[in-house]
């Protein structure tokens, strides 16, 4: 059964738009007899190509690209915050590494030897003591200086391997 059939009123009943023209004296063009409700009905002519099913298509596209924006936009924050959380993980590890040196450092400087030496600086050493200082101008300690690097006060002479003696026999000691 088609469409505008079901809508239709029995074709003897005028239409209101048709009897209000002629009630005016004006007509459509057409005669009021040969125009029935069937042949009118504009339902199932489609407005500037806008038809139900594409207004639905519309509404659910639209839908569809929101739900797409929202998701992408809450995947770019989620992402935003999980680097911001491993940026304040290593942050933590820098701070308890700070921490953990700092707790050393503490611990050097409330030992009592610590608070000796530094009293020295200011001159409040034992009363014994005799303070000295080097002059601005001093030249640098050579290399085997007492107490440098390279000669450790008390240790012995390193020991020779065992090809450098035969090398110091056959072509005498090194210079």
């Amino acid at each position: 059964m088609p469409r505008h059939a079901e809508t239709a009123p029995p074709a003897d009943v005028p239409e209101p738009a048709v009897e209000a023209d002629r009630k005016r004296g004006q007509t459509s063009g057409f005669a009021p007899d040969t125009i029935t409700r069937s042949e009118i009905d504009l339902a199932g002519l489609p407005v500037a190509g806008i038809t139900r099913r594409r207004v639905a298509f519309l509404v659910a596209a639209f839908v569809t690209a929101w739900i797409v924006v929202v998701f992408a936009r809450q995947v770019g924050e989620a992402s935003a915050a999980a680097t911001r959380a491993e940026m304040m993980r290593a942050a933590n590890v820098e701070l308890a590494g700070d921490l953990a040196s700092l707790e050393r450092e503490l611990e050097l400087i409330q030992r009592q030897d610590y608070i000796l030496q530094q009293a020295r600086a200011y001159r409040l050493g034992a009363p014994d003591e005799i303070p000295f200082t080097l002059s601005p101008d001093a030249p640098p300690l050579t290399a085997d200086a007492p107490g440098s690097a390279a000669v450790r006060l008390g240790a012995g002479e390193p020991p020779i391997s065992p090809l450098e003696s035969w090398l110091s026999l056959l072509f005498g000691p090194e210079r």
